[in-house]
């Protein structure tokens, strides 16, 4: 996924199927320039990462 895409999905109200190495997740924030989102799993809203968004996947 880029940068664009990811920021497209954050602000969104409609929840988008994402994943993150295979586990289904919510994008909080996305910082375009540095091409990296912060996101939770959907089960675990403490458990926050800041991934690379390369590395998200949209089904």
């Amino acid at each position: 996924m880029n940068a664009k895409r990811a920021q497209e999905i954050a602000a969104s109200p409609v929840m988008a199927n994402v994943t993150y190495n295979g586990e289904r997740i919510y994008i909080e924030q996305v910082d375009e320039e540095n091409g990296t989102a912060i996101i939770h799993p959907l089960n675990e809203r403490n458990n926050k990462q800041k991934v690379s968004v390369s590395s998200l996947q949209e089904n």
